[in-house]
């Protein structure tokens, strides 16, 4: 195992151990046993749509996805791996201001998952001959990931979103 490899396993560990962590301490919020009324304020409106863009955000940099909607016929690897980083801080920067809305560890989940991404595109084009095509990229992102459960952390960050927004309803 490279040392790259081993830093990248630790560090999503680490961002799904405290991820959970911070799930699983959370206190569950029971208004029906007190009588009283959860508010239903723009405030909390606001912070659903931003849970709700986020969950859209995090589907969209999923790895299948991103290959579903950018896929050319013709590039290189190089060139896929590009269009791919590309769309990955696009989509991320176009929702960068929801973070305002959110838990700090739930973004940090959000943050980890492109960094995440961005690194997997990364190594595994690196491997890759110079002559590979884009479709090659593609092929071995995906054969990657349905052979690593651990990759698929868009699912895990999906979920913490949607339990962060359900906790306000």
């Amino acid at each position: 195992m490279s040392d790259s490899t081993i830093l990248y396993s630790v560090l999503i560990g680490l961002a799904l151990i405290g991820l959970l962590f911070f799930l699983y301490r959370s206190p569950k919020k029971t208004t029906h046993n007190l009588n009283i009324e959860p508010k239903n304020t723009g405030s909390n409106a606001i912070q659903l749509q931003a849970y709700e863009r986020l969950i859209l955000l995090v589907d969209r940099i999923a790895i299948p996805n991103l290959i579903s909607r950018t896929s050319h016929e013709g590039l290189s690897a190089r060139d896929m791996q590009l269009v791919l980083t590309r769309n990955i801080r696009d989509e991320f920067d176009y929702n960068i201001t929801q973070q305002i809305y959110i838990t700090p560890e739930t973004w940090n989940a959000v943050k980890s998952l492109k960094e995440k991404n961005l690194l997997m595109i990364n190594q595994v084009a690196s491997v890759l001959p110079p002559d590979a095509s884009g479709l090659d990229l593609n092929r071995t992102l995906l054969e990657y990931l349905m052979n690593d459960n651990k990759a698929n952390l868009h699912e895990l960050v999906s979920e913490a979103l949607s339990y962060e927004a359900k906790k306000m309803l």
